[in-house]
């Protein structure tokens, strides 16, 4: 009797380790083993007030300490525009990014965007061969020719979680297109 008491045990452990990996599987879902996000995303509510009220809050990982250390020393022209802030806002900011830049993350695309990127400070996030790569299928009417959308740099007008920086091709829907998978 003891004996089948543990085979059934073992079985009903074993049905529930299944169903929980399978839960896990979707970055949506919230699995015992959920995979995590590709970028950690943005964590810093100054940040993401102060940059997100101008534009999508990019998270520190999808670019390296040195581009983002460049680009807070520039801010009077931040693509055309004055982004000036408080000398102590700007110096919390940065070391907000800094601190969590592609080449300090553990995350596994700020991994491939740091080794893509080497020692040079690149400034746009459409710049950083890995993004380049990810996207070199997709057709020009998808994306500039897409009112919708215009550019890599509207992230989130494709990637619909973006802002968990999760940005597998499960979650990308073009608008005016729908679902995309290569």
């Amino acid at each position: 009797m003891k004996g089948k008491y543990w085979a059934l045990l073992m079985f009903a452990v074993w049905a529930l380790l299944v169903a929980s990996v399978a839960a896990g599987d979707d970055d949506r879902r919230g699995g015992m083993f959920k995979r995590p996000p590709g970028v950690e995303p943005v964590s810093n509510p100054v940040y993401a007030e102060e940059c997100g009220a101008c534009h999508f809050a990019y998270q520190p990982g999808l670019l390296p300490a040195a581009s983002w250390r460049k680009m807070m020393t520039e801010l009077e022209d931040h693509f055309g525009d004055n982004a000036e802030l408080e000398a102590d806002v700007q110096e919390a900011l940065t070391s907000y990014l800094v601190n969590n830049a592609a080449d300090k993350s553990s995350a596994k695309r700020s991994k491939k965007i740091a080794r893509s990127v080497k020692d040079v400070a690149i400034l746009r996030i459409t710049d950083v061969p890995y993004i380049r790569r990810e996207h070199k299928e997709l057709p020009d009417r998808l994306v500039t020719g897409n009112p919708k959308v215009g550019s890599l740099s509207n992230c989130q007008a494709c990637h619909t979680t973006a802002e968990k920086g999760i940005y597998e091709e499960h979650g990308i829907n073009i608008p005016g297109h729908g679902r995309w998978d290569d």
